[in-house]
């Protein structure tokens, strides 16, 4: 079996479909990998790195001989003419408005997937390369809007005054928003978010942050029994924007993560908002490369509109791309081993596997994904298609990296009002692996609440260790897990791999419990306490 990996050809994309740790598991699995030269410069992974760890250094004709391929963005036409019929290309298609692109892939005969089109079920979730680079996304975001505001984050008190912690607004609480709320209150600023679903508001206040919503009963019945957002009434929506336009002018730094597939950002933030912010405030929209959530943003600049700055990076979790081509690699290999057949050592696709169906685009020739799929009989018939593949892959770009095949699964949509629908918080198992909960509860103030200097464990007993002190414990995981009877650090000190997959389950958040890292933390603060 032959695996390449090329250069990406679009400009200013630093990542690299490939890591040195995967090219020993890809090794290990009975492949032969072949990365282009130079393919790992921009994610500081050089050469000698890839044949250190076991890879060939080719050039762009290997791509011709190769059963499988990684990229992080679609192949141009012209790369498709050069891969051999039947090869699987793994990447961030970005179909949406690109169906030229995916129609060269077609006549090229390969097996094109659309990585993002992942269905958002337990198996998959190492696959999903939506959450691990929104992730990224969302803490660049916060990194670029401070090296812009010419102020500091957190509140500092000296000898010679006081500087008043910055305040954050982030619009949109999925897995990119949440991140970014989480990197802002690790800085040390007061944070506050916004979405339009009720179960935004325990995480993003998990987190240390204030929720902003008009929450009346309409906003207490704005979710589906999928849990998806419902489309609110004309009156709510006013209200709605009404408080953000108010709550607006006293932040010092904004951030928005709306961005729907295939169609234009919605408008979060006009030019009269941003004229009532202070001077030197600043804005950082992740939904730039189509349009933007923000009046005024420019591609890949820094704008400014009037006195604030706005910050329109296209590639956001590409600045950031040593770290995201490792998140990115690990997603490809993750599903590429479904489809080797160990013992034989070759591939096996199975063309009936939900992760299969859902993420293919193109195979023998032709487009098979339903969303793709030309009807010239009815119009009506593919629209509805159209809509039935985006609820399946349950996204909405958010920063993301290309322009924008990286649909950063941090918003979903489940109706077509703008600003409302546009705005929605991911499933609690995507959310809760995405970040790292704070230990915190005061929403107004930089400062964390305190209890005879320790943090407030509810219905624990006065016997219950500080569960939160543990990075990944927040008060509501603290919560749950003395409820199922663990309140001790040498209880967790003590867990096993099944006990691990129960209080999973119990969590309804597979994936969020990170036994490693709790047990290390456990037996440290164990040792600590006992010296």
């Amino acid at each position: 079996m032959k695996l390449f990996v090329p250069n990406e050809r679009e400009p200013g994309e630093t990542r690299v479909a490939m890591s040195v740790d995967i090219v020993k598991k890809l090794t290990d699995l009975g492949f032969e990998v072949s990365v282009e030269k130079g393919a790992g410069d921009l994610s500081r992974v050089p050469d000698s790195a890839f044949v250190e760890a076991g890879a060939v250094i080719g050039d762009g004709d290997d791509a011709g001989n190769a059963d499988v391929i990684f990229k992080v963005r679609r192949p141009t036409p012209n790369e498709s003419r050069t891969y051999k019929p039947d090869a699987l290309i793994l990447a961030s298609m970005d179909p949406h408005g690109n169906e030229a692109d995916i129609e060269a892939m077609a006549n090229a005969g390969v097996c094109g997937f659309s990585m993002e089109f992942m269905p958002r079920i337990s198996r998959a979730q190492v696959m999903d390369v939506l959450s691990s680079q929104a992730n990224l996304a969302g803490y660049q975001s916060v990194i670029e809007a401070a090296a812009v505001y010419d102020r500091a984050l957190p509140m500092m008190m000296t000898a010679a005054g006081t500087i008043p912690a910055a305040r954050v607004f982030v619009m949109g609480a999925g897995v990119a928003g949440l991140q970014a709320i989480a990197t802002a209150r690790r800085l040390g600023a007061i944070v506050t978010a916004t979405d339009v679903r009720p179960a935004a508001k325990e995480q993003v206040e998990s987190l240390g942050a204030k929720f902003i919503a008009v929450e009346d009963d309409e906003f207490k019945q704005a979710e589906t029994s999928a849990g998806y957002a419902k489309e609110m009434s004309k009156e709510y929506q006013q209200k709605q924007a009404d408080l953000v336009a108010s709550h607006i002018a006293k932040q010092n730094i904004v951030i928005t993560t709306a961005l729907i597939p295939g169609r234009s950002a919605p408008r979060l933030v006009s030019r009269t908002m941003m004229e009532k912010m202070a001077p030197g405030s600043v804005l950082v929209d992740l939904a730039v490369e189509r349009g933007g959530n923000v009046e005024g943003a420019i591609a890949d600049e820094v704008a400014k509109v009037g006195e604030v700055s706005v910050v329109g990076y296209q590639n956001m979790v590409g600045r950031i791309g040593a770290s995201a081509s490792a998140l990115y690699a690990k997603n490809l290999y993750a599903f590429v081993e479904t489809m080797v057949d160990k013992e034989a050592g070759a591939l096996a696709v199975d063309w009936d596997d939900e992760l299969v169906v859902a993420t293919l685009l193109t195979k023998e020739g032709a487009i098979v994904h339903p969303a793709f799929v030309q009807n010239t009989d009815s119009e009506n018939v593919r629209e509805e298609t159209s809509v039935d593949a985006e609820e399946q892959s349950d996204e909405v770009e958010v920063d993301g990296g290309d322009s924008t095949s990286e649909v950063e699964q941090a918003i979903e949509i489940d109706s077509t009002s703008e600003v409302e629908q546009a705005i929605e918080i991911d499933s609690t198992s995507e959310v809760e692996q995405a970040i790292e909960i704070e230990n915190t509860s005061d929403v107004e103030q930089a400062d964390e609440i305190e209890s005879n200097g320790e943090a407030v464990v509810a219905d624990g007993g006065k016997d219950a260790d500080d569960l939160t002190r543990i990075n990944g414990i927040g008060p509501t995981n603290a919560g749950k897990l003395i409820e199922a009877g663990v309140s001790s650090f040498a209880q967790i000190a003590a867990w096993s791999s099944e006990q691990e997959e129960e209080f999973g389950e119990r969590f309804a958040f597979p994936g969020c419990v990170e036994r490693d890292e709790w047990v290390k933390q456990a037996k440290q603060l164990i040792d600590e306490e006992g010296s």
